[in-house]
């Protein structure tokens, strides 16, 4: 449990920087370049994933269990994350309607994947994990469309075709990765 917790914090810190220390981000920004500082962020990043993932999957060896999720909770996580999917398609598809509505899709499709993940699941790396990311996703959301607020962003209107192309992206993705990637990667199978 001690790794995943390590590679949360690492990861989830480095990506609280604008819920935390806007004014420093800038302020490191522009004093040592913004390569530099893509570099040591997405450096940062990949430690503190590797580390959740490292540490998730030796958690999942002897699992710790808070409750026993009933059946239906996994059909719910499946409705979920087909939504969670759609939109994080829709934070690269650009000109839909999604993003227009939402303003900032990928860190909502994480809530959403989140709390999926939170009603499926009953172990308390599962708790851990989820929880974490659930807990930032709010934070971040609320954070970024606090900046929109003060910074008078307006996002355009979205087209239909950008809308449906953001909605078929979405879906493919989540069935690629639920019929076959989730096993591949995770080891569970949500559909059998």
């Amino acid at each position: 449990m001690g790794l995943l917790l390590l590679g949360l914090l690492i990861f989830l810190s480095v990506h609280s920087v604008r819920i935390v220390a806007e004014d420093w981000r800038s302020a490191t920004i522009a004093r040592i370049g913004p390569a530099r500082w893509k570099g040591l962020y997405s450096l940062l990043s990949l430690l503190g994933f590797a580390l959740i993932v490292w540490g998730y999957g030796l958690a999942r060896q002897q699992p710790i269990a808070l409750w026993d999720p009933p059946l239906w909770t996994r059909h719910l996580a499946s409705l979920l994350t087909l939504a969670s999917f759609v939109l994080l398609a829709a934070a690269y598809v650009p000109g839909n309607g999604i993003k227009a509505r939402v303003h900032h899709p990928m860190v909502l499709g994480v809530k959403v994947w989140a709390l999926a993940h939170l009603l499926a699941n009953g172990t308390l790396a599962d708790a851990v994990l989820f929880g974490a990311f659930l807990v930032w996703s709010v934070l971040d959301f609320r954070a970024a469309r606090g900046r929109d607020r003060a910074a008078g962003t307006r996002y355009p209107v979205g087209t239909t075709p950008a809308t449906l192309a953001a909605l078929a992206g979405g879906v493919v993705a989540w069935a690629v990765f639920a019929f076959w990637a989730h096993g591949w990667l995770i080891g569970v199978r949500p559909f059998g």
